[in-house]
């Protein structure tokens, strides 16, 4: 069997939620599990942070796995829905959704519902995504008081800055001013206002990408907010090069020996997920880091759709069979998406179907 592996901790994921109630001592935690569990399984997530308040998912079809797999936590549609039919079946669901349109208000107004739901009302704070504008949050929160399908009502927004020097303090300010004596539940916060901005925690915060232990700021390492990496994704050594100077390696040659070089080929390509210019990006010198046998060294060329190169001319014990680490316990999934022009959620969530998945407690 091809020796590639992504192996899932439950005990990672605990940690992790607990670092977030330290961090927000006085908010539910609505775990953002979206996106296959940002690429570690749904259920596998969900059972590691079976402790949350809540979960938030994309898609119905999430929920709905959720659902029969016996969570029944709240459960949050971050999009909403899509249609009447979908509506109806939330509230069969006992699911919460988010109303970000004039098209969902209009939808949730003439439907027909077994009972009425919970509603998480979105403003566009200046993300420009989703959400309404400012003048007509009033509006449309007054709309939902009346309306006979809803039994009660959330605010929320999301930050575009959270995560860089821009900060939140004006999209902020201007929820804040314009929500002013609703006395309604507010939700506001992802991983990086969490971590870094406790004044808009609120009653719900959203942790995703912190949940699966990589950092939501570019400037600081998971480890420094405590965190530990969920997933290390794993492989072995299946063939060694000698290469002489002036040889190359790897398609357009884009690794080329000044001295002799001991090459390992590693069984990891873009096809598992694996960043295909990881190392080769503009902004960033020399190749991305990998670990052989325990001890940390670069890639060296292009990925390959199957296999990677990678140095261990220091590394004399490392033969075919040497384990290796593409990210986890020793390479942070940052370094390698910093390594890449990326960051690590897409890393995470790029990890493909056919790499095997274990889950360890």
């Amino acid at each position: 069997m091809r020796p590639i592996l992504a192996t899932v901790s439950l005990n990672a994921l605990r940690h992790n939620l607990a670092a977030v109630r330290k961090f927000a001592p006085h908010s539910k935690t609505m775990a953002v599990v979206k996106a296959n569990g940002y690429g570690h399984g749904l259920i596998n997530v969900a059972h590691g942070l079976s402790a949350a308040d809540g979960f938030a998912v994309l898609g119905i079809n999430e929920a709905i796995d959720l659902r029969d797999a016996g969570f029944q936590q709240t459960i949050l549609l971050l999009e909403g829905v899509f249609c009447a039919q979908e509506l109806n079946l939330a509230s069969n669901l006992g699911l919460n959704v988010v109303i970000h349109s004039q098209q969902q208000l209009e939808m949730l107004e003439s439907a027909i519902l077994v009972k009425p739901m919970h509603v998480h009302l979105k403003m566009n704070s200046g993300m420009n995504r989703l959400g309404f504008q400012p003048e007509a949050f009033i509006h449309a929160q007054e709309r939902l008081r009346a309306c006979k399908n809803v039994a009660d009502i959330t605010l929320m927004t999301h930050f575009a800055t959270a995560d860089d020097e821009a900060g939140i303090d004006k999209p902020l300010k201007l929820f804040r001013t314009i929500t002013q004596g609703l006395n309604l539940p507010v939700s506001l916060a992802n991983s990086a206002t969490i971590l870094r901005h406790p004044d808009a925690h609120a009653d719900w915060v959203r942790p995703g990408i912190m949940l699966y232990g990589a950092s939501p700021v570019g400037d600081a390492a998971a480890t420094a907010y405590g965190l530990m990496p969920v997933m290390q994704f794993t492989s072995e050594i299946i063939g060694v090069q000698e290469v002489n100077v002036g040889e190359t390696v790897g398609y357009g040659n884009r690794f080329t020996a000044t001295q002799p070089t001991r090459v390992g080929i590693v069984a990891c390509g873009y096809a598992d997920g694996y960043p295909r210019h990881a190392g080769l990006v503009s902004s960033y010198q020399g190749g991305a880091p990998i670990a052989v046998a325990g001890k940390l060294t670069t890639t060296l060329g292009r990925v390959s759709m199957d296999m990677l190169f990678c140095d261990l001319t220091n590394i004399p014990e490392a033969e075919i069979g040497s384990s290796v680490e593409l990210w986890g316990n020793q390479v942070p999934v940052d370094a390698v998406a910093a390594a890449s022009d990326t960051v690590g959620y897409e890393l995470l969530c790029a990890v493909a179907p056919r790499v095997p998945m274990k889950v360890i407690d």
